[in-house]
């Protein structure tokens, strides 16, 4: 039994390594003192005559705090267990191994948990996330592939306690939705969500086709970071084109039956963006321009644009070849991530929203393309 022990020390002791590792990526020596800085400027007598501004310290302040408190404690209970091993072996205990044995498994994976969280640094990867779902060309059964997505996506939030607000939505035909947009609210969600952006294909037989003929399916996910009120984009107004109509879809008692729900088209790149779930017209457009900003630049930085005006509009085809990911549930379950090549057979989990091992491999697969 003491071989066992044996086996914990040497894997905390790797793992005591990694966890160093990480101290140096994350500037832990200098992490406090920024933290501090940050408290003291939140204490100053004019801290809130800028509110823009202050909302931006203190969630830069949040972040840093967390991030700093963290890894103190992680560093803190890797100490303290491996002080416990080392004491059992001294001892010759073997009482203690299966408690210990759990808690290094503990241990790992809040190491394992900080590491996907360090590689959260881009940008706006701390930023809100607004999720569009398109669906392809296909009908009845290509639009209920969206609807398939958007559960998946809400039950995703629902996990990891993200706050989602609807946006836009319209009811498909007969089954399904024709489009959705959505609001994901949380630390690093769009981080997180990023990789989420591209096609999405289906296969399986169809409920729709009365011949019971496998059927494949596509739709677009759209994933954009909500900017924030600081980032100045002049839209002119001869450059849209504002729609009001009817609000439709499942909003139930949060979306009017009026004529309040708002649609801008964005003439030069042909960008459109909806809201309907406002309480009234002017809160519907307010809410779809921010939503047109934030695509704007989100292009803007993807596409390494000197300015807005450069973007020209052009769409990715929601068609074969252009996925990211399949989802396959026959002849067999399967869904794999084309970019990452991390796969699962567990199809029913991963439309429930367990889309976490997707996540943080396009996260690391990211960082490798950036690396090298």
């Amino acid at each position: 039994m003491l071989i066992q022990l044996e086996q914990i020390k040497y894997d905390l002791t790797r793992l005591g390594q990694q966890i160093s590792d990480l101290g140096v990526s994350i500037n832990i020596d200098t992490l406090g003192s920024d933290v501090e800085s940050l408290e003291t400027k939140t204490g100053l007598d004019d801290f809130w005559n800028d509110y823009e501004l202050s909302q931006v310290v203190l969630k830069e302040l949040k972040y840093k705090k967390s991030t700093f408190e963290h890894y103190n404690k992680l560093k803190r209970d890797f100490d303290s267990l491996y002080s416990l091993v080392e004491l059992a072996l001294e001892m010759d205990d073997e009482s203690v191994i299966d408690e210990i044995s759990e808690e290094a498994k503990a241990l790992s994976a809040e190491y394992e948990q900080q590491k996907i969280d360090v590689l959260l640094s881009g940008e706006f990867d701390r930023n809100n996330a607004i999720i569009s779902i398109h669906p392809g060309a296909g009908g009845t059964e290509a639009q209920d592939w969206a609807s398939m997505l958007y559960r998946m996506y809400c039950r995703y939030a629902e996990r990891h306690k993200f706050k989602l607000k609807v946006l836009d939505y319209l009811d498909g035909d007969e089954a399904g939705i024709k489009s959705v947009s959505m609001l994901v609210s949380g630390d690093n969600a769009y981080g997180y969500l990023q990789g989420e952006n591209g096609v999405h294909r289906l296969v399986r037989i169809s409920p729709f086709n009365s011949q019971g003929k496998r059927q494949t399916s596509f739709a677009s996910v759209e994933v954009m970071p909500e900017f924030n009120e600081e980032i100045k984009i002049d839209i002119k107004e001869e450059d849209i084109k504002v729609e009001a109509h009817r609000a439709s879809g499942a909003g139930g008692q949060h979306i009017n039956k009026t004529d309040s729900a708002i649609r801008i088209i964005h003439l030069p790149t042909g960008i459109v963006v909806g809201c309907q779930t406002e309480r009234s017209q002017t809160q519907n457009k307010e809410t779809a321009m921010k939503m047109l900003k934030s695509k704007l630049m989100e292009i803007k930085e993807r596409e390494h644009l000197e300015k807005v005006d450069d973007i020209k509009g052009e769409k990715m085809n929601i068609e074969w070849g252009s996925q990211i990911r399949s989802y396959v549930f026959m002849p067999y379950q399967l869904v794999k991530d084309n970019r990452t090549g991390c796969e699962t057979g567990n199809i029913i989990a991963v439309m429930d929203g367990e889309i976490d091992d997707f996540l943080h491999e396009y996260l690391k697969y990211k960082k490798n393309n950036l690396d090298s």
